[in-house]
């Protein structure tokens, strides 16, 4: 087992493209989850425990949100929570691929644990917002559930448009070679833009961890957690109609 250092230099060598990431993923989530990948390494910790260590903390955090009165400690308690879960969810990643141990059960725990923080983070300021909140109108309480359809939605048809994709792209490859149809020359990857990377700041779920820091300000709190719904909802139909464009390009023939 190498040195920290070395474990460290191993990783950045097996980091996934950055193509699409915001720049909080790219330069605070990615960094931090490869040091506690090398610590998961040296500590002879499997990617699937680290998986389950990332949900330890996650749903530790959304329980505290649905069953602690809101405050000013329990916001940085839940924010720093829910980071350091985020931070292993990128490691457990990065260690399977340093290790060559990752298949198909890690990513689907990992899908699972993703998809169950997804709904119990809106769930969990749903039952805050009707335990200890003040509410201007009851309407407020549907907020939570609507934010919650667009992260489920845009969870689960993204996992759709890449399995899809895959399969697509499988097949055209199978139908070429039965055919003896030369493959067509790759397209070199584009580069990644700055531009986009700053775009996708407002849906990575990094940063929409920090309105937990609001929770002390119930007010503050409410507005920001709408700005962020609204936003996301957004980079929903953006999403959705770049997708649909895309797999119905895939079509054969």
């Amino acid at each position: 087992m190498g040195s920290t250092g070395t474990v460290l230099r191993e990783l950045r060598g097996a980091q996934k493209s950055a193509k699409g990431v915001s720049l909080y993923s790219r330069y605070v989530n990615r960094p931090a989850g490869r040091v506690l990948a090398a610590g998961a390494y040296r500590a002879g910790l499997t990617p699937n425990q680290v998986t389950l260590v990332s949900a330890a903390f996650t749903y530790a955090a959304l329980a505290a949100v649905a069953l602690v009165e809101p405050s000013w400690t329990l916001g940085i308690a839940v924010y720093a929570a829910l980071a350091v879960g985020f931070a292993f969810d990128s490691a457990d990643g990065q260690l399977a691929r340093l290790t060559g141990r990752g298949g198909p059960d890690g990513e689907w725990l990992d899908h699972v644990v993703d998809c169950g923080k997804l709904l119990l983070v809106h769930a969990a300021v749903l039952i805050s917002f009707y335990r200890f909140g003040e509410l201007p109108s009851d309407a407020w309480l549907l907020l939570p559930l609507g934010f919650q359809l667009a992260a489920v939605v845009t969870f689960c048809a993204g996992l759709l448009r890449e399995q899809l994709g895959k399969a697509a792209a499988t097949a055209q490859a199978a139908t070429a070679q039965a055919s003896d149809v030369p493959a067509a020359p790759g397209t070199p990857p584009a580069p990644v833009s700055r531009v986009r990377a700053v775009a996708l700041l407002p849906a990575d779920y990094g940063v929409f961890c920090l309105v937990f820091l609001l929770l002390g300000a119930p007010g503050a709190f409410r507005a920001g957690y709408a700005v962020l719904a609204v936003v996301h909802t957004l980079f929903l139909a953006a999403f959705l109609t770049k997708w649909f464009r895309e797999l119905r390009a895939l079509r054969p023939g």
